[in-house]
């Protein structure tokens, strides 16, 4: 299946859809993700505390698609953010894979007690000038996080991948990402399989669109102009959640959906102010 395209800053391109990997590990995790791509999924998301980089890594070998086609991410833990590490975990990260290269690397947390994150940045900068990575961009980042990054080093992330679902729609965030021309992403873009899977006012939509409930979601975060990454193990969930590109929802059904929203809406209360990932 073709998925489309969204533009970043640095000029290169992301498919709209991506495959999440967490907990995807082993000769297991390989199979899944070599059906994944085998379905159509060209952009892979892992992260170095993942523990799975090798995983995709093989995936990709064992595939018949061709590298130069898949974009694979991953992402640096909150206990390497001194250059130094940070340099040495990206390195890791790609000797991990086994691949030449890695498409995109984010900082996954910022960490703000720790205030480092800066200079994580400027790590990936000097990673990506050198070739070990082609893109680079952020996780959880607030407003003035970005900025901050942005006024130290002149360089903006072209991706900050953030917890968005129905009841947590990151309305502020986006407007902020979309005013700096960065790609929201979501982590957890079908809740983690909540209770919002069950939910009457998306499952109406649903039927009248012939679709399944998480179609439905990933349907609105595209039209948000965000990038959700779902995981399913199962190929029939993989083909079904990356064929979402053929109808549109109403703006009446985006505001429905919206209405979901809830002020605490996170799923674990993961707030990036105070959030210390390692």
């Amino acid at each position: 299946m073709s998925i489309p395209n969204y533009y970043l800053l640095d000029g290169y391109k992301l498919p709209q859809v991506g495959f999440g990997t967490y907990g995807l590990n082993g000769t297991a995790g390989v199979r899944v993700i070599e059906a994944a791509l085998n379905t159509g999924y060209r952009l892979i998301d892992s992260a170095f505390n993942y523990e799975n980089e090798g995983t995709v890594g093989q995936a990709i070998r064992n595939s018949s698609v061709p590298r130069s086609e898949i974009t694979v991410t991953s992402k640096l833990p909150g206990r390497h953010h001194q250059y130094a590490q940070a340099l040495d975990t990206i390195q890791e990260s790609v000797l991990r894979t086994g691949l030449d290269y890695l498409d995109l690397y984010l900082i996954h947390w910022p960490n703000p007690k720790e205030d480092l994150y800066v200079e994580a940045w400027q790590a990936l900068i000097d990673a990506r000038r050198w070739g070990w990575i082609r893109s680079i961009g952020v996780c959880n980042f607030l407003p003035e996080h970005i900025n901050r990054i942005e006024k130290e080093t002149g360089v903006l992330p072209v991706v900050n991948q953030i917890e968005l679902h129905p009841k947590f729609n990151q309305a502020t965030q986006r407007a902020f990402d979309q005013s700096k021309k960065v790609i929201t992403e979501a982590w957890s873009p079908l809740g983690r399989a909540s209770d919002i899977l069950k939910n009457e006012l998306i499952g109406g939509i649903a039927q009248k669109y012939r679709k399944s409930i998480p179609q439905i979601i990933l349907r609105w975060q595209i039209q948000l102009g965000a990038l959700p990454i779902p995981k399913a193990s199962h190929v029939a969930r993989q083909e079904q959640n990356i064929t979402i590109f053929d109808f549109n929802l109403t703006a009446e059904e985006m505001a429905l959906i919206n209405q979901l929203n809830q002020v605490d809406g996170r799923l674990q209360n993961q707030d990036p102010s105070v959030y210390q990932e390692f």
